[in-house]
């Protein structure tokens, strides 16, 4: 939906649904995490434990497994088993697997454990619970869930929990299907028993996302900082060039924390890829790298959820994008001054997350001025009051006017300084068709007066764009005392 003027009409659409995606986030500044100790990062390890979970026609499934393996190249057989790609998963549970337990087993990290391929790894699950590691839901079955129906996949992620909490002895806490669908982060949180939900990789930090009357807390996960790029194309063909990319995203990431931009690195594992005798030193020698330096927590991803949910509650409040016509009106349709139309055609725009900001709701008020005709955006010109005239004396300026001019000391001059601005706004308005108008609050008296003094003698054409410029930086300036 769009804004746009065809000489004097402007044509909108009413009927487009709310834009879902969130393309802010936390916006050009992130929240302090507050990680424990003061850390600077907050390293994620997940070991995904899938082996025996995968594509097989021995699990019920219609063909073999052909994703993340040694096999270039390879396809789904239908209605057959793949005796090679078998043995490679099965080297993950077998070999993989304990080469990892060895390495990682004194260190917190989080196993997303597909519920199938768990119960059909008591030894291994135990070795888990011996080290403390959390255990996670990985979902049901290793399996692509791009093509099932809601209720299908549902009743998958009721059965996973069902049998995790068989074979673990307790609940997951948190929630990471993978290859999911687009249902699968709202039915996660539809459920209700999760923690967090990791089915993101839109962000260096957890960050809540409302689903109906539940705020759900989302723990992004990675497919960078991840083995699986030994397995696909144009990703890493040695060790040294996956601890490269660890040391090099651990090194951007610490020195924001140490400038106050605090983050979380994410790093994905699997046993039957990193666990290789010749990748394995590459992530050894990138923990003690990272352990060799100050002020770096090692978490898991349920330690993270719990900090964030203790430091970082919820906000409910009502974000712009969402509020009803009437709602948003009445908050943004004195911004531009006496002109409540230009909120509601900005209502009527393709809003969503993004617009959940003060550049946001800008952007879109902006572009509702930018497309009026001159006569509208004329009309919004003179329903600004002169600086320091009669309106001002009378006290019968809007609040946010009224703040404004006092900003600049237009509230406190002397009867010298008065009749100067009296006389120029009259020469002004006489002269161009319009009050002189200027963000004050980006000036003091005397710049005002200065660039009363320069803007007088431009023809009214440049005029008329310099004034509408500086009315939508009076609006921008009035959004950021109202928003984020």
């Amino acid at each position: 939906m769009w804004c746009r003027t065809q000489n004097t009409k402007m044509d909108i659409m009413t009927d487009t649904p709310r834009y879902p995606r969130d393309m802010r986030g936390y916006g050009p500044e992130t929240p302090d995490p507050r990680w424990p100790g003061g850390a600077k990062i907050a390293i994620q390890i997940v070991l995904n434990y899938e082996e025996g979970g995968e594509n097989n026609i021995l699990h019920g499934d219609s063909a073999s497994e052909a994703f993340l393996s040694e096999i270039v190249g390879a396809a789904a057989w239908p209605g057959q088993r793949h005796w090679n790609m078998e043995s490679i998963y099965e080297y993950g549970a077998r070999a993989g697997f304990w080469r990892l337990h060895r390495l990682l087993k004194d260190l917190p990290i989080t196993v997303y454990g597909v519920a199938t391929a768990l119960a059909r790894a008591p030894e291994q699950l135990r070795a888990m619970q011996k080290a403390n590691w959390e255990i996670a839901s990985h979902g049901l079955k290793w399996i692509e869930y791009k093509d099932f129906e809601a209720d299908a996949e549902k009743d998958h992620m009721q059965q996973a929990i069902d049998l995790h909490t068989e074979v673990t002895g307790a609940s997951p806490q948190g929630w990471y299907t993978g290859r999911c669908s687009e249902n699968t982060v709202r039915l996660a949180a539809e459920q209700g028993g999760f923690a967090y939900v990791a089915d993101a990789y839109d962000d260096d930090l957890p960050y809540w996302r409302r689903f109906g009357e539940h705020d759900q807390l989302i723990v992004p996960y990675t497919l960078d900082c991840n083995d699986m790029r030994f397995a696909t194309p144009q990703g890493f063909n040695s060790g040294d060039q996956f601890e490269a990319y660890l040391r090099d995203t651990f090194d951007a990431l610490y020195a924001e924390g140490e400038a106050g931009q605090a983050k979380m690195m994410s790093i994905g594992l699997h046993c039957r890829l990193v666990g290789r005798p010749g990748r394995i030193m590459a992530l050894k020698r990138f923990i003690d790298y990272a352990q060799g330096h100050t002020d770096v927590w090692f978490a898991r991803r349920i330690d993270i959820a719990e900090h964030w949910a203790e430091h970082h509650p919820p906000v409910r409040s009502k974000a712009p994008s969402q509020m009803g016509r009437e709602a948003f009106v009445s908050a943004f349709g004195g911004v531009f001054e006496h002109s409540p139309w230009i909120a509601e055609r900005a209502w009527d725009l393709e809003l969503g997350p993004a617009h959940d900001s003060a550049a946001g709701v800008h952007n879109a008020l902006a572009r509702c001025f930018r497309a009026a005709t001159p006569t509208e955006r004329l009309d919004v010109l003179d329903a600004h009051p002169d600086l320091a005239g009669k309106l001002a004396a009378a006290k019968r300026l809007t609040a946010e006017s009224t703040s404004e001019q006092q900003s600049a000391g237009l509230d406190a001059l002397t009867d010298e300084e008065r009749e100067a601005f009296m006389q120029m706004n009259e020469d002004y308005t006489t002269k161009h068709g319009f009050p002189f108008i200027i963000a004050v609050r980006d000036h003091d008296k005397a710049g005002i007066m200065d660039a009363f003094k320069t803007r007088i003698g431009n023809d009214s054409e440049t005029e008329f764009n310099e004034a509408c410029r500086q009315v939508e930086r009076i609006a921008y300036l009035r959004l950021k005392d109202a928003l984020p």
